[in-house]
């Protein structure tokens, strides 16, 4: 179960092949592959001469998409519902799920803002209150969180796969079979854990998940896509109503019939127009890692994550922030040294891209990164 890495990065990511930078910073932005690079190019040079653009293209574009995305995850292509970004994913969750005044919404304390601050403006706008379960440790504390659910007010529990911060990874299957025993809706905030990790919706019980494209994997800003249970679906209105969200929209002669019947499936929360160009960048990004192998790529992220973790456990004054344990974290590892702030500046010295995150160093390696580029990171840090 691997692929050839050196191939990979010259007909990828040539600038890696060349030696131009070490980038270990793929939990801020990927870098978008050369193919998608391509894809997004030839698109807009469509875009550019209109008359050469048809309504198949556009959109069988999200068409691929969606099947794609739901690849990734387990999920069907009616389940998945196209978006620009992780946020918008979760307002859906927060503002479609049937939630009133006096229910709880229970997530981890020390979690993203964007999983935190739409939950937020439910106190104020529909008297749902927002717990924030105290860490241990400093890392999200599962046991807490399940003795949270044995409370009938709270209706839902929303956490992120893998934290921003620490790297921890969440055992979702655990969560979320307590939350379907319970009938509490499960909402993930995948960012930080597809791509690195591997993922099924249906196993680990997902109702919401949402997850953008910008980072791990490795697409143009402004793509996402949002899985929503397919028995949930026609249970959740859209919040945000666009004029493909219902079905007499197929029949663009006939758009004045203004018929309010939602789709079927999860394209009633699609907000069109999408950015088409990155859409079809997006497509191109996922078929490399889905022609990687996604268990490929996870088990090649895996290897360099423990050779950081072990070059931490060997050395005084630097205390590994991540979990040591490889089922407990996917690609993000972080590192606090005594002077982080001098250890940023000695890393981007070297040429290392990295991330500076709540008091400690966060190195995120990626397929194409190598074992040579890790060890030059970790011996700017010593």
């Amino acid at each position: 179960m691997s692929y050839d890495v050196a191939a990979l990065r010259a007909a990828e990511f040539p600038w890696a092949a060349r030696g131009d930078a070490i980038y270990l910073n793929n939990a801020s932005t990927g870098p978008i592959p050369a193919r998608s690079v391509r894809a997004v190019s030839e698109f807009s040079a469509l875009r550019a001469e209109p008359f050469r653009m048809t309504d198949a293209l556009q959109f069988g574009t999200l068409a691929r998409s969606r099947e794609l995305c739901a690849r990734l995850v387990g999920a069907r292509p009616a389940e998945i519902a196209l978006m620009v970004n992780t946020t918008y994913g979760i307002n859906l969750a927060a503002r479609a799920l049937p939630l009133r005044a006096g229910d709880v919404v229970v997530t981890s304390d020390r979690e993203f803002p964007a999983n935190v601050y739409p939950w937020m403006a439910l106190e104020r706008s529909r008297g749902v209150r927002l717990e924030r379960v105290p860490c241990a440790h400093g890392l999200p504390d599962e046991d807490a969180i399940l003795r949270a659910l044995e409370r009938p007010e709270v209706r839902v529990v929303t956490l992120s796969w893998v934290s921003f911060a620490t790297g921890f990874r969440v055992d979702l299957a655990r969560i979320g079979r307590a939350c379907r025993e319970r009938g509490v809706y499960f909402v993930v905030d995948a960012m930080q854990g597809l791509g690195p990790a591997t993922l099924d919706v249906r196993e680990c019980m997902i109702d919401v998940l949402a997850c953008g494209g910008q980072k791990w994997l490795m697409s143009p800003w402004g793509t996402g896509f949002t899985y929503v249970r397919e028995g949930l679906v026609g249970e959740l209105e859209p919040q945000a109503v666009g004029w493909m969200s219902v079905q007499a929209s197929d029949d663009f002669s006939r758009l004045c019939d203004y018929d309010l019947t939602y789709r079927d499936d999860a394209r009633r929360f699609e907000v069109i127009t999408l950015p088409f160009q990155d859409f079809a960048g997006l497509n191109a990004s996922l078929e490399l890692l889905l022609e990687l192998g996604p268990a490929a790529v996870a088990a090649h992220v895996r290897a360099l994550a423990d050779r950081i973790v072990h070059w931490a456990a060997d050395r005084d004054g630097v205390r590994l922030v991540t979990p040591d344990a490889a089922d407990r974290r996917a690609g993000i590892v972080s590192l606090a040294p005594a002077d982080p702030t001098a250890a940023s500046r000695r890393l981007t010295a070297a040429g290392v891209s990295h991330s500076l995150r709540e008091g400690a160093i966060r190195l995120s390696p990626h397929c194409y990164n190598t074992a040579s580029e890790v060890d030059a990171a970790l011996a700017a840090l010593a």
